[in-house]
C-alpha cells in the first residue's frame, strides 16, 4: 500500500496566506437554537419540514459498520453496499436508488463529493475518507427547494461540516475478521494564536467474505483556522487512500449447489466469490479553505479548493457472457477538480418588513481521463472507451427571505446553471465534441407558524441532475457500434412538498412530510456498457414522518417512517426503488453507561419494470454499549446485525453466465449483509 502524503505545516501556513476560502451560508438574522436529543430541528429552525440538522453526539451514540452509513441519519435514507468497502456506497431515498449518488449532493468540510462524469457512474459519491469524530454536525435538507443547492440534489443534500477544535484523543477499535482501527487526532495553538488541528486514520478489514477483503485505508486531515463561525478562516488538507479486494453480488441460483471455481471448492456458499481478481484502489488528496465576515446586518463568505482523485475498480457481474475468459471489466477515472463560491448575505427592509437576501456564485471545473477496459485477471484485453473531458458548471443564485407577519414568513430564490463539455474521445473520434446547457430554476416556500409550537410549511421548486459529459457528444455506441442517440446536460426536475413541524408535546418533535417530484427523465450512464441510455420521465410521491421524544434527560427515543410511490410516466415500475423505509432506536445514559439499540426496515421494491420480481425486505438490529471509566478513558461495545439475521444488502435482477450454462440466465443478484458482528473500542481523552 502507498504510503500517505503530509502536508506540514509551513507549507498549510503558506498555502493559507494565497488561498481563498469560504463556508456554508447563514442568514446573520438567525441565531443557533439549543434543543434536546441529537437533532437540532426545534420549531422555527428551518424552512422545510424535511430540513434539519444532525450534531455530533448522535454520531457517538448510534453504531455505524462504514463510514458511509452518517447519511443513514438523515430520516428516510438508506445505505447499503454492493462490492468492497474502499467502493462508494448504495443510497436510496424518497423512491430513488440513487446508486452511488445522483439526485443527492453531499459536500464534506467544504469539498463536493459527488464526481460527475465518473468511470463507476455519474453523481459517484465516496464518502469512505470521512473521519467521523471530526464532525460538528450535518446539515440535511430533501427536494429542489433551496436556491444554494443546485446539482445532484433534485432529491435531497447533505452538509456534512468538520470541526477546527478538538481535544486530543487516541482511540483504538478491535473487531470479528480482521477489523481494525486507529485514530490519533487533537488540535492546539501554534504561533500567533492560530489553531492547527491534525488528524490520522488507519484501518483493516477482511469482512465475513471467503475472498478476504484486505481493505487497507490510510487517511489524514490537517486544519489551519484563525477566528470563529461568524468571523475567521480555515484552511484544510485532507489525504485518503485505499486498496482493497472485492466479492460482488453472487446469483442466487448457484448458492448451496456444486460449483467449483472462485473460492468454492465444493458447495458454493453466500460469501463465496465467483471471480477473485475483483478489486479496487483509489486516492482522493485536497487543498480548501472558507473564509467569512460578518457585521452590520451581513455577511460574506468565501471558499476556494482544489483536488485530485483516482480510482481504478475491477468487476464483473455477469461471469462468463463473453466466454472463458469472463466478463470482468476496469473503470478508470483520474481528475483534477478546482472549483469556489463566493456569496454574501445583508438584512434589509422590504416593504417595511424584516428581511434578508443572500446573493452567490458557484463554479467548479473537472478535468478527467475517464475509461472502460475489458481486462481479464486485472490484465487489460480490450479498450471499450478511453476519454479526455474536460466540463465546467457554473450556478448563479439569490434568495430571499421575508417576515411578512408575526407568523407568516416567505422563502423564494431562483438559481441559473450552466454546463459546458467538451469530449476528446481517444478510443473513438465519431464521439468527440463538444455541448452545453443551462437551466433557470425558481424556489418558493411559505412558512405559518408557530402556532401552539406547531409550525406549517409549502415548499415548491424546480431542480435538476446534470448528465454524463460523453452523453452529451455521443454518436456511436461505443459497445455495439451502433448509432447512439445524445443526452442534455441538464435533466429538470419538479417538486411540490406539505409539511407539519410540532412540539406541543412536552420532550417530543414531530414532524409530517408529504411529498411529490417529477422528473423529466431518468437518464443515466451505465458504466458497464460504456454508454449512455435515455430512461423515461418519472413520478415520485410519498409520506414521510419523524418523531425524536426525551421523556427524560437520560432516555430518548427516535423513530422514522418514510413510503413512497415511484412510476416512469408510462407506468412502468422503477427499478430498485424502495416503497418503505422505517427506523427506530433507544437511547439511554446513566451513571457513566450508555446503550442505544437501533433498528432498521427496508422494505421491498421492484427489481425490474413489471413488477414481477421484487426484493425481499429486511430488518437489521445494531446495539452499541458504552462505558466511560472516567473523564479520560472510554471504552464500547458495538454488536451489528445482533439478532444474525440472514438479510442482503443488495438485490438486482439481470441476466448473467455460469460456466456450464448454454445462454445467459435472468436470475435475482445479491450482495449478502454481514451477520453478526462485533467491535471494542478504547478512547483516551488527553
Amino acid at each position: 500500500m502507498k504510503r500517505i502524503a503530509y502536508l506540514s505545516p509551513l507549507a498549510l501556513a503558506a498555502a493559507c496566506c494565497c488561498t481563498a476560502v469560504y463556508a456554508q451560508s447563514a442568514e446573520p438574522t438567525l441565531k443557533p437554537i439549543e434543543v434536546p436529543a441529537h437533532y437540532d430541528n426545534a420549531v422555527g429552525t428551518s424552512d422545510a419540514a424535511s430540513q434539519g440538522s444532525i450534531r455530533a453526539e448522535l454520531l457517538k451514540n448510534k453504531p455505524a459498520l462504514r463510514p458511509g452509513e452518517v447519511l443513514e441519519f438523515v430520516p428516510g435514507m438508506v445505505v447499503t453496499q454492493h462490492s468492497g468497502d474502499g467502493k462508494a456506497n448504495q443510497y436510496f431515498l424518497r423512491g430513488f436508488n440513487l446508486d452511488h449518488g445522483t439526485d443527492f449532493a453531499t459536500t464534506i468540510n467544504g469539498l463536493p463529493v459527488n464526481m460527475p462524469t465518473h468511470a463507476h457512474g455519474h453523481g459517484y459519491t465516496d464518502i469512505n475518507f470521512l473521519i467521523p469524530e471530526l464532525v460538528e454536525r450535518i446539515d440535511y435538507r430533501k427536494g429542489p427547494y433551496f436556491a444554494t443547492h443546485g446539482d445532484f440534489a433534485a432529491a435531497g443534500a447533505a452538509d456534512i461540516l468538520y470541526r477546527t477544535q478538538l481535544a486530543p484523543i487516541a482511540s483504538l477499535e478491535l473487531g470479528a475478521r480482521g477489523y481494525r482501527r486507529g485514530l490519533v487526532a487533537g488540535s492546539g495553538l501554534v504561533g500567533g494564536g492560530l489553531k492547527l488541528l491534525g488528524a490520522l486514520e488507519l484501518s483493516h478489514n477482511d469482512g465475513p467474505w471467503a475472498l478476504k477483503e484486505n481493505f487497507n485505508k490510510t487517511n489524514a486531515v490537517v486544519t489551519l483556522s484563525d477566528g470563529n463561525a461568524a468571523n475567521g478562516w480555515n484552511v484544510s488538507f485532507m489525504d485518503y487512500r485505499a486498496r482493497w479486494r472485492s466479492t460482488d453480488q453472487i446469483p442466487e441460483r448457484l448458492i448451496g449447489q456444486p460449483f467449483t471455481g472462485g473460492t468454492s471448492t465444493g458447495i458454493f456458499d453466500r460469501f463465496d466469490a465467483i471471480d477473485t481478481s475483483n478489486g479496487g484502489r483509489t486516492q482522493r488528496s485536497s487543498l480548501s479553505g472558507q473564509w467569512r465576515r460578518s457585521g452590520q446586518g451581513m455577511r460574506d463568505e468565501v471558499s476556494l479548493y482544489a483536488m485530485r482523485y483516482s480510482l481504478d475498480l475491477y468487476s464483473n457481474f455477469t461471469y462468463f457472457t463473453k466466454g472463458a475468459g469472463g466478463d470482468q471489466f476496469l473503470q478508470k477515472d483520474a481528475r483534477t477538480v478546482y472549483g469556489g463560491s463566493a456569496s454574501r448575505t445583508f438584512a434589509h427592509s422590504l416593504a417595511g418588513k424584516d428581511s434578508s437576501t443572500q446573493f452567490g456564485a458557484q463554479l467548479r471545473h473537472d478535468r478527467i481521463r475517464v475509461g472502460l477496459f475489458d481486462t481479464e485477471q486485472r490484465n487489460i484485453t480490450n479498450t471499450t472507451r478511453d476519454d479526455s473531458v474536460r466540463q465546467t458548471q457554473t450556478g448563479l443564485f439569490a434568495e430571499n427571505s421575508t417576515q411578512w407577519l408575526p407568523m407568516v414568513r416567505t422563502v423564494a430564490g431562483i438559481r441559473w446553471d450552466g454546463l459546458q463539455t467538451n469530449v476528446n474521445s481517444l478510443s473513438l473520434a465519431a464521439n468527440s465534441g463538444k455541448a452545453s446547457d443551462s437551466q433557470i430554476s425558481p424556489k418558493f416556500s411559505v412558512i405559518l407558524g408557530p402556532f401552539n409550537k406547531t409550525e406549517f410549511f409549502f415548499n415548491a421548486g424546480k431542480g435538476f441532475h446534470s448528465n454524463d459529459a460523453r452523453g452529451t457528444t455521443i454518436t456511436t455506441d461505443p459497445a455495439t457500434g451502433l448509432p447512439a442517440d445524445r443526452v442534455p446536460g441538464l435533466a429538470a426536475s419538479h417538486g411540490i412538498e406539505i409539511g407539519a413541524r410540532t412540539e406541543a408535546i412536552n420532550g417530543l418533535q414531530s414532524s409530517i412530510a408529504l411529498w411529490r417530484l417529477n422528473a423529466d427523465s431518468e437518464l443515466v450512464y451505465v458504466g458497464d456498457a460504456g454508454a449512455t441510455e435515455a430512461g423515461e420521465a418519472s413520478k415520485r410521491y410519498g409520506i414521510e414522518f419523524n418523531n425524536r421524544y426525551t421523556p427524560m434527560p437520560w432516555l430518548i427515543f427516535d423513530a422514522d417512517f418514510a413510503w413512497t410511490h415511484a412510476r416512469f410516466a408510462n407506468g412502468d415500475f422503477v427499478d430498485n426503488s424502495v416503497d418503505r423505509v422505517a427506523s427506530f432506536s433507544a437511547t439511554v445514559k446513566r451513571n457513566g453507561w450508555s446503550a442505544t439499540l437501533a433498528t432498521r426496515y427496508i422494505g421491498s421494491g421492484p427489481l425490474e419494470a413489471t413488477n414481477t420480481v421484487r426484493s425481499r425486505p429486511s430488518i437489521t438490529t445494531n446495539l452499541r454499549l458504552g462505558y466511560q471509566m472516567s473523564k479520560q478513558v472510554e471504552f464500547g461495545l458495538d454488536v451489528f446485525n445482533l439478532f444474525n439475521r440472514r438479510n442482503d444488502d443488495i438485490q438486482y435482477f439481470y441476466e448473467s453466465q455460469l460456466p456450464g450454462e448454454a445462454a445467459p440466465v435472468a436470475d435475482r443478484h445479491i450482495h449478502p449483509g454481514e451477520p453478526r458482528s462485533l467491535r471494542l473500542s478504547m478512547k483516551v481523552n488527553f
